[in-house]
């Protein structure tokens, strides 16, 4: 990075390995999601944020800790940054073992810290790891530092609301508004406990919820298949099937309508 801290443009080059890294990143994460729910299984990631630092901040993280312009690349881990939600605690380190399996791969590894178990006098709780990632820009290949942070839901609702409350204090919360995030933090932690001892019901849950999404899905482009075709009346009868069954939220049923659906389409084709 350049001594000139002021040049808008300086900023926005400097930017835009990491503006990309996030991208790549969260392409990366939500298709481990995405592959998951394909096959109607559970998945440990809920959902995929990220970020870039903004430069105001940069400048000062690169104040308070002393970091040299020309050392910010190297020394400043989290301008790229990645934030991982899951439903339970287990799926964290599920989705800590599909990164370790990537290190070497399409990235390295540079460090993890355990701040589940090894949580901060705050009360926060998340794991954090630190990746090195090569991103190919318009100006060259780039390895840029990149922080994931991986938590729950829970998890994720507290650090939000302290890290609000951070930025509104100057980093200085009030000892009582402190005590009651402390408070507020064992509780986090105690529902998602609770979660954890109703794993299963919750998993098949969510599995039969995808495995129902994706038949519905499937019913519905097939019966637009059959309309393109030119059947509107063999359309018009499974669809008011279709409508029938979803009223009773069947997957049987549905499964039985969809091979129904699918033993009409060569007929009609050879129409």
């Amino acid at each position: 990075m350049k001594q000139n801290i002021y040049d808008v443009r300086e900023w926005d080059r400097f930017l835009i390995p990491y503006t990309q890294t996030v991208e790549e990143l969260k392409v990366k994460f939500k298709s481990i999601r995405n592959g998951y729910r394909e096959v109607s299984e559970y998945s440990p990631i809920e959902f995929i944020t990220g970020r870039v630092k903004k430069v105001s901040s940069i400048l000062e993280k690169s104040k308070r800790y002393d970091i040299p312009f020309d050392q910010i690349k190297d020394q400043m881990e989290d301008i790229a940054g990645i934030r991982i939600m899951c439903q339970l605690l287990d799926d964290i380190y599920v989705v800590v073992d599909h990164i370790r399996e990537r290190d070497g791969h399409d990235f390295e590894i540079v460090y993890e810290k355990d701040y589940i178990h090894d949580y901060k006098d705050s009360g926060y709780r998340s794991y954090h790891m630190v990746i090195r990632y090569p991103v190919q820009t318009a100006f060259g290949l780039e390895n840029v530092l990149a922080e994931i942070q991986i938590r729950t839901l829970a998890m994720n609702f507290w650090a939000t609301i302290e890290h609000s409350l951070n930025y509104k204090y100057r980093q200085n919360i009030p000892e009582g508004i402190r005590k009651r995030l402390q408070q507020a933090a064992i509780a986090v932690w105690s529902l998602d406990n609770e979660m954890l001892q109703i794993k299963d019901e919750i998993m098949q849950a969510q599995a039969l919820f995808e495995a129902n999404s994706n038949i519905i899905r499937s019913i519905t482009d097939q019966l637009q298949l059959i309309k393109t075709l030119g059947n509107s009346e063999i359309a018009a009868q499974l669809q008011a099937k279709f409508d029938q069954i979803l009223d009773l939220s069947s997957n049987e049923q549905l499964e039985v309508l969809l091979e129904e659906i699918q033993s009409h389409i060569p007929k009609i084709e050879e129409l």
